[in-house]
């Protein structure tokens, strides 16, 4: 047999395999048609005559055109394999819509950027203008007050000078009683003695007969309170025992007021009497407090064995005069 078969339009490659036929239908190599004439001449694209007037399927109807050139077509040799066939193939299977999208037409993924945190104003910057003007001058006020306090209290317990010598009062009556200082604590011989403040008062009972009642231990009764509380009240331990050491330290032997501090003494004292004489409901049912008269009894604190210091152990007791308060309980001005 012939390479060329005479029977047949189409040209017969290696191994006896039939290239697809041109544009024209079944032509042959050199790119005529077949049987002029003939109705299977006319069949279209992609029909193929055999030699035995068999027509070949056509491929179908939805597959892509090929792209190549009817000189590519009739070109023998042997079919390229589709690792041979580089872009047309790739540009054949995308035209078909089945390949799937290859990395260099998807989308690359951008990375999620991390979400900064913002530094929100806090405290006074986070205020409004109006509130922070509000803020900083009520702060100056505070520590303006504050070093004046602490100004003053340096003053009381300095040494003198010329400052205390022209605004000794003033200094005084900014501290007095209520920041009073005092170095005893620290000094060589600090307190060595025991002293109990008690309180007694005359009361007209309902009936308007007039009675006296017995004596309060009133440093008893703090000692107390105090005793196993880990935090006791500040009144507890200090109103009464600083009202007493006040009121000693303005007052001569004859419990005479020494200036206008040893009046203010007496009346924080009677005021003190008379709150906790309440408190102890010495006054009774329609009971009012008329009178009260302060005592103390100091007894010295025993040495250590080891020291050799001798001292007495009799107690000391300084009873004071009766002072006047009113039914209301503010007190009086003047002695009984």
């Amino acid at each position: 047999m012939d390479a060329y078969d005479t029977g047949s339009g189409a040209r017969q490659g290696p191994g006896g395999r039939e290239h697809p036929a041109g544009p024209g239908g079944g032509g042959t190599g050199d790119g005529t048609g077949g049987a002029s004439g003939s109705p299977e001449g006319a069949a279209g694209p992609g029909a193929v005559r055999g030699g035995s007037g068999e027509t070949a399927e056509a491929p179908p109807a939805s597959g892509p055109a090929d792209p190549r050139s009817p000189s590519e077509t009739a070109e023998p040799g042997p079919v390229r394999d589709a690792a041979e066939s580089g872009p047309s193939a790739g540009t054949a299977e995308s035209a078909s819509g089945t390949a799937p999208a290859t990395a260099a037409t998807a989308e690359p993924v951008k990375p999620v950027e991390p979400v900064m945190p913002v530094d929100l104003p806090t405290g006074v910057a986070a205020l409004s203008p109006r509130y922070q003007v509000g803020a900083l001058v009520a702060l100056a006020v505070v520590a303006a007050a504050v070093c004046a306090h602490l100004g003053l209290v340096f003053l009381h317990v300095a040494p003198s000078n010329t400052l205390t010598k022209q605004h000794g009062a003033a200094v005084d009556e900014w501290v007095f009683p209520e920041f009073e200082q005092n170095w005893k604590l620290f000094a060589p011989n600090p307190l060595q003695q025991n002293i109990s403040v008690q309180v007694r008062a005359e009361v007209s009972t309902a009936d308007g007969e007039i009675r006296t009642t017995g004596w309060y231990d009133l440093s008893a009764e703090d000692g107390r309170a105090i005793d196993g509380n880990p935090v006791p009240s500040h009144t507890q331990q200090n109103e009464l025992r600083r009202a007493w050491d006040f009121f000693v330290a303005t007052h001569d032997s004859d419990d005479r007021a020494v200036g206008l501090r040893g009046t203010l003494s007496e009346s924080y004292l009677r005021r003190i009497a008379v709150l906790r004489l309440e408190r102890n409901d010495a006054a009774g049912p329609g009971g009012v407090v008329e009178r009260v008269q302060y005592r103390s009894r100091t007894t010295n604190v025993e040495p250590p064995s080891w020291s050799g210091e001798k001292v007495s152990d009799r107690p000391t007791v300084r009873e004071l005069p009766w002072w006047t308060v009113s039914g209301s309980g503010d007190p009086r001005e003047g002695a009984a």
